[in-house]
């Protein structure tokens, strides 16, 4: 089996010229299908950058990016969006909850979007929520909750439609160490069940819970280590 994701020899540049910026400066790597994989690096490193490749959200000056076979890096928006629906959950780290809508109205609206059908739609919602043990909570809003509650219903609506690719940006970030805990539980959980998960953080002990770390520095990679058991 193929990499689900394949870089090769990405740049990013911002402001070509004599003041540019090389935000990724000739990165290659490739993600299989079912890693865990932690992306780490520090403010001004490139990961988020690299996040944006990876999720379709940004394309890259020079270089190829090819995911599950198909060559992403010079589609137009509507096609990269496309992509990003069936493709990939995002999840971040300010949750980025409607706050007028209650959580089970949250996880449904992305599905409302893509169409999918009142009665696929409520399944699949209740579903999600269940998985993040929070089915008791649907009918609250995010303001009712607190903030490991709410990243949880952030990932529900990530995993609703089952996204081969779960990229977590800073997941933890805002939350205390309980709730920490707890969602890196849920995202082992989903990469057990057959999930690319993609995590990126600047967090030495979360990166370290992944299966495999890739340091970023400088727009480059500066290592990458797969742990063995």
């Amino acid at each position: 089996m193929g990499a689900l994701v394949e870089i090769r020899d990405i740049c990013k540049i911002y402001n070509p010229g004599e003041n540019e910026v090389r935000a990724l400066d000739h990165v290659s790597l490739n993600i299989d299908t079912n890693e865990f994989v932690a992306i780490i690096g520090q403010s001004g490193s490139g990961k988020s950058t690299l996040m944006n490749m990876l999720g379709c959200l940004d394309v890259p000056t020079s270089g190829t990016y090819i995911l599950h076979g198909k060559d992403v890096s010079s589609l137009t928006d509507d096609e990269l969006s496309d992509i990003r629906n069936q493709e990939i959950g995002f999840i971040f780290q300010g949750f980025n909850l409607i706050q007028n809508l209650t959580a089970f109205e949250n996880v449904e609206l992305p599905l409302i979007y893509r169409g999918v059908g009142k009665k696929e739609r409520d399944e699949m919602s209740l579903c999600a929520l269940e998985k993040v043990g929070l089915a008791h909570r649907m009918k609250h809003k995010p303001a009712e909750m607190s903030g490991g509650q709410q990243q949880r219903v952030a990932i529900a609506r990530a995993i609703a439609q089952a996204p081969p690719i779960i990229l977590a940006d800073e997941p933890t970030g805002n939350l205390d160490s309980h709730s920490t805990k707890e969602i890196m539980g849920i995202l082992r959980e989903l990469h057990a069940e057959g999930r690319t998960v993609i995590l990126i953080t600047h967090d030495n002990e979360i990166a370290a819970q992944a299966d495999r770390v890739i340091k970023i520095k400088d727009g480059r990679v500066e290592s990458d280590s797969a742990r063995h058991e």
